[in-house]
């Protein structure tokens, strides 16, 4: 995760995975280096599985592919270096905690002891849908633990994980504002493929603000133009506007945007989703691209802001 022009980081742990296993890796451009006031995050492709959580799994193999934004990683990192882009990706799986929740967005009834700990209706929608801040259940495949989860496990993986990934994304951008004026969160995922409506294609990119919440809309516009232009179909907003993440962090009064990007699996893995496919090396250039876009916007307007806000 580290070159000879950046500078890499860890932070949190990976309970059960070791002392000093990180959570998570934050890298930026080191001194004299291009920079940009880009943060690139990718919250749902860690692969670092403690043996104690795979056995704890009905179906390790299919929920951890399922569940996994498969190798997105690989993506923002050459993004990344290409562009000066600031990047945090996380190392700890999503099946043990998801990053783009809300620490209490729990489905109490997979907590051993949860009587005791959880507050009355407390459960938001994912949750009661399977995919809450651990998620319980998939279509098509069930329950994916053979036993309930500790309130001490849940506990030490919001300590461990959740606070401390949110508080370094945060620290990030804020550092970008406090230098450019502006700043831009890109939160990198993968989907699976989406059926087509009639009379259109599929997209293979969505891009999600929340309905224009997270993000200044002129930079989501500039997102689907571009996307437009290369010849990529896009959707706004549906099927995934964003969670968590861009409901924390994204303050565009403030300068601070953030967007969700899913980008299809078909586009970069292989025929069977699982490896680099021969499609992964053009996403990178394509997704390079944006970001630079993005970036000279952003850079051009942060100091206009900086002026307006004083």
């Amino acid at each position: 995760m580290m070159s000879s022009d950046r500078i890499a980081t860890t932070g949190g742990s990976i309970p059960g995975e070791g002392a000093h296993a990180p959570a998570f890796t934050f890298s930026r451009p080191g001194p004299g280096a291009n920079a940009i006031p880009v943060l690139v995050a990718v919250p749902h492709a860690g692969r670092a599985y403690p043996a104690t959580l795979t056995a704890a799994m009905r179906h390790p193999d299919e929920a951890k592919l399922r569940l996994e934004d498969r190798l997105v990683d690989r993506i923002a990192d050459q993004v990344a270096h290409a562009t000066g882009a600031a990047l945090l990706v996380a190392h700890a799986p999503r099946a043990m905690i998801d990053l783009n929740r809300s620490p209490d967005d729990v489905d109490w009834e997979m907590v051993a002891d949860a009587r005791r700990r959880a507050p009355r209706h407390s459960t938001g929608r994912r949750a009661r849908n399977g995919l809450g801040l651990v998620p319980r259940r998939l279509p098509g495949l069930g329950e994916l633990w053979s036993g309930r989860l500790a309130a001490a496990d849940l506990s030490e993986r919001i300590e461990a994980v959740h606070r401390p990934y949110h508080a370094r994304l945060s620290q990030g951008l804020e550092s970008l504002r406090d230098r450019w004026g502006a700043a831009l969160l890109i939160d990198m995922h993968s989907m699976p493929p989406l059926g087509p409506k009639p009379g259109e294609g599929a997209a293979d990119f969505v891009v999600g603000d929340r309905f224009g919440a997270s993000c200044q809309g002129r930079l989501s516009a500039e997102t689907l133009r571009y996307l437009a232009r290369e010849g990529r179909l896009a959707a706004h907003n549906r099927p995934y506007a964003g969670g968590y993440v861009l409901d924390r962090h994204g303050a565009p009064a403030r300068g601070i945007g953030a967007i969700q990007l899913e980008i299809c699996r078909t586009t970069y893995l292989d025929a069977r989703l699982r490896e680099p496919g021969p499609g992964m090396a053009d996403v990178v250039t394509l997704l390079s691209g944006l970001v630079r876009a993005l970036a000279d916007g952003l850079a051009r307007s942060g100091s206009l802001f900086a002026q307006a806000a004083e």
